[in-house]
């Protein structure tokens, strides 16, 4: 698993070993950042990077110029290896990394009134995580006006057209995996 664009294009990253996290594929992974690219510029973005595992899509994220990236997952094994990459590197500076549960981070981040420009979502799959986690964003208002949040789900599980707040734009089908990005439109009530 490679960095696929920017700064760190090309640099390796480190997995725990076992299947409990399930890394981001490559041709994933690009497909989003692409469907990213050319609807916003990522130069100085706050990201938030939920069930981050390995770190892949943050690490993304910041290779290609996000300013800052709050990295979320509650494996020991995982936060583990994406503090190792994150110090390879040298991005430690511009992230922040929690180990925690998604749901009450999400609440503990609201209550301390962060707002982000960008959300990335990989949950685990076929547990109908997306759609309560992007929910939860809205409500704790941690997506700034006209924020995107990019979520990758397997084909087999249902993205809606929109949630409270936020509208989907794009739908992808790639092989097993589904990729939406939603966006908050500016003004959009909580």
């Amino acid at each position: 698993m490679r960095v696929i664009a920017g700064d760190a294009r090309g640099h390796k990253l480190g997995a725990p070993r076992g299947l409990a996290t399930r890394p981001t594929l490559a041709r994933v992974r690009e497909s989003m950042f692409s469907r990213l690219s050319v609807r916003l510029d990522l130069q100085g973005l706050r990201v938030l990077d939920l069930f981050a595992g390995t770190g892949a899509l943050g690490i993304e994220a910041l290779s290609r110029g996000a300013g800052h990236v709050t990295f979320v997952d509650s494996a020991r094994a995982a936060i583990k290896a994406l503090r190792r990459n994150l110090d390879a590197l040298g991005f430690s500076g511009r992230a922040r990394v929690i180990r925690g549960d998604v749901i009450r981070t999400i609440q503990a981040l609201g209550a301390e009134h962060e707002r982000f420009g960008l959300v990335l979502l990989d949950p685990p799959y076929r547990k109908g995580w997306g759609d309560i986690v992007l929910t939860r964003l809205m409500e704790f208002d941690l997506l700034s006006d006209g924020a995107w949040a990019a979520t990758e789900v397997s084909r087999l599980e249902a993205v809606p057209a929109s949630l409270p707040g936020l509208q989907r734009l794009s739908l992808a089908t790639l092989g097993d995996h589904q990729i939406a990005l939603y966006r908050r439109q500016s003004g959009e009530a909580a």
